[in-house]
């Protein structure tokens, strides 16, 4: 079992690449696509995994556990950091280009709490789920893997996503509030 599935990487490097293109090259649609794809799938990878996938962890045999974790963690390793850079820097770069970092009161409290929500989103997302996940993964390859503990960090990454996922309808709602000024 591998840490960071390699294959992946290719997949990861084109998306950033396209990501700075957008960037770079200032095209809006590139970024809106960017923003609302990248936005979506983190919205819907966190939903699926707190409210689906972990119901069915935890009622699964410590072993069964350790068997899904082997194959769905390495892949959590590529997936979600880069949904996450690619939703927030575009996300950042359409919201500098079309000016919505400096819109009046009274909608500039939207964009505040979508900021303040998205960055909280991150910073668990990068803080707590990557960690807990890399942790899974370290004790995975041991020779003798702990599955109490691989349990526990399993329930922690399921935990953590199911919060995210819920954050992620609060910024849903002020994403479409602030889309129709």
């Amino acid at each position: 079992m591998t840490i960071v599935p390699v294959a992946g990487l290719p997949i990861v490097a084109a998306a950033l690449a396209f990501l700075v293109a957008a960037i770079v090259g200032n095209w809006l649609w590139a970024l809106d696509f960017i923003h609302v794809a990248g936005g979506g799938l983190w919205t819907g990878i966190d939903l699926f995994v707190g409210l689906v996938i972990g119901p069915i962890i935890g009622r699964m045999s410590v072993p069964a556990r350790v068997e899904f974790s082997m194959r769905f963690m390495p892949k959590m390793v590529l997936i979600m950091p880069t949904l996450v850079v690619l939703t927030l820097a575009s996300g950042l770069q359409l919201a500098r280009n079309l000016g919505n970092l400096a819109v009046p009161y009274p909608n500039h409290w939207w964009l505040v709490a979508s900021l303040i929500v998205v960055g909280v989103m991150a910073v668990i997302a990068l803080g707590l789920l990557e960690p807990a996940n890399l942790a899974v993964l370290f004790e995975l390859k041991k020779p003798r893997p702990n599955g109490l503990l691989i349990a526990k960090l399993m329930r922690r990454f399921i935990y953590t996503a199911g919060i995210t996922g819920l954050m992620q309808i609060a910024i849903l709602i002020t994403m479409t509030r602030i889309a129709t000024w």
